[in-house]
């Protein structure tokens, strides 16, 4: 909603104050000059990136449109299955805890939580490091350092459409330059018609320059950021299940350990220590939740 509303704002000033200077909005409307800047800026990128950051741009520009972010249900879900599995390899033998963490998809623990089951990338980080702690041969800092490296990659891999965003935000002012200059050849070759028809010819070659300008700093470099912000929330998680995995292999009772996550999270999303109380308690039972709800 945000996105639409500043695009709104940000249109409806610039075609409303060129409107009331007297300008006449059919002299902006030059679709050519839009081909040659759009079209250069569009086959350049796919020339520098391979196809898979092409795609994850497109979905990275719709998560970013649409604000998927990570909100406190998943937050609270997500401190709720690490709090039912630090309590299973406190209290369970390791066969048992190795069944939930090999098949997760078919796991009761993991079913209570479908908002992470749904997630394969978050549970497989997840499994991943559990794994890890059920081997015990691993000395805690030793773990830590190998989620810090996979953190680092993931946040580099997420933000590959922002990177590559902000390239292209970059040289649109100068392709607009190279459809004004295109535009300023077209007029040169109607030296002898008259005024009229030369003044139109110029001031369309300029609005490659306006557009090249206006969609480099008001449509693709605040996507950008945007989308940059976006990725960085749903790498939170990650941080998330690294403090809580953390704070228990080095002895932390698990509501304890789970506190250690809750404290990673964002002041504006995080839960406060009843709602996780709850979460945890409960172990994210959609029976308990369902009742809950009820009453």
């Amino acid at each position: 909603m945000g996105v639409a509303i500043g695009l709104l704002i940000a249109i409806g000033s610039l075609f409303g104050g060129f409107a009331a200077m007297g300008g006449h909005l059919a002299v902006i409307w030059q679709p050519w000059e839009f081909v040659i800047i759009g079209g250069i800026a569009v086959g350049t990128y796919i020339v520098a990136n391979p196809m898979s950051v092409v795609a994850d741009t497109g979905r990275a520009s719709v998560e970013a449109i649409l604000g998927t972010v990570p909100k406190r249900p998943k937050y609270l879900a997500l401190l709720g299955l690490l709090y039912a599995l630090m309590r299973e390899l406190r209290s369970k033998p390791r066969n048992e805890v190795e069944s939930h963490i090999d098949d997760p998809q078919n796991s009761s623990i993991f079913e209570n939580f479908p908002e992470i089951q749904k997630d394969p990338e978050l549970t497989l980080f997840i499994c991943d490091y559990v794994r890890l702690i059920i081997i015990g041969n691993a000395r805690p800092h030793e773990i830590e350092a190998l989620m810090d490296e996979e953190i680092a990659t993931l946040r580099r891999d997420k933000l590959k459409p922002y990177m590559t965003i902000t390239t292209v935000a970059e040289a649109l002012p100068a392709l607009g330059i190279v459809a004004a200059v295109l535009g300023i050849v077209k007029a040169m070759g109607a030296l002898d018609q008259s005024p009229q028809l030369l003044g139109g010819l110029i001031g369309a070659a300029l609005v490659g320059t306006f557009a090249g300008i206006f969609l480099s700093y008001a449509i693709l470099s605040p996507l950008a950021q945007k989308i940059k912000s976006t990725r960085e929330k749903q790498c939170r998680v990650y941080v998330i299940v690294k403090q809580t995995l953390l704070a228990s292999l080095n002895g932390a009772l698990p509501q304890i350990a789970v506190e250690h996550g809750r404290k990673a999270i964002s002041a504006a999303d995080r839960p406060t220590i009843d709602e996780v109380e709850a979460a945890t308690i409960s172990g994210g039972s959609k029976a308990e939740v369902e009742q809950k709800e009820a009453a």
